[in-house]
């Protein structure tokens, strides 16, 4: 990571997220390969880290279909649900950011606002490479 970044820094920006964006009720960066790097207050570890996976899985498959078919760089995937978005977005090297935002969200002012987001701080949400000999549960 170019600077370290205390992962309580990481949660303030989700918080002010969440708080800014009202729809939006959820955030968490993660890193491409799914493991939670830090989230929005009111989410459990265990969500959080089931929310990371979640969203590295549709981001390589958005990535998949931008290569397959010459679509190019993927910016922002989004998820409708019945009652919910989920919102995934590219954020610094080797790192995602992802919302979760109910179903009455501003789909255009949720995406704004997590690409403000990543345009001001995304060298912080940068998540640094694991080495070959470091599995997942080595953390």
């Amino acid at each position: 990571m170019p600077q370290q970044v205390q992962q309580t820094d990481l949660t303030w920006l989700l918080n002010d997220l969440v708080s800014r964006v009202g729809q939006v009720e959820h955030a968490v960066v993660l890193s491409v390969d799914g493991l939670l790097v830090a989230s929005s207050a009111g989410l459990v570890r265990d969500d959080g880290e089931h929310l990371a996976a979640i969203a590295s899985s549709i981001q390589s498959l958005a990535k998949g279909a931008g290569t397959r078919f010459n679509g190019g760089a993927v910016r922002q995937t989004i998820v409708e649900m019945e009652s919910s978005f989920l919102f995934v977005t590219a954020a610094g090297r080797g790192a995602c950011l992802a919302a979760l935002a109910s179903e009455s969200a501003d789909v255009g002012l949720v995406a704004y606002e997590m690409t403000m987001l990543v345009s001001r701080a995304g060298k912080f949400l940068a998540s640094p490479a694991r080495s070959s000999s470091e599995s997942p549960t080595d953390k």
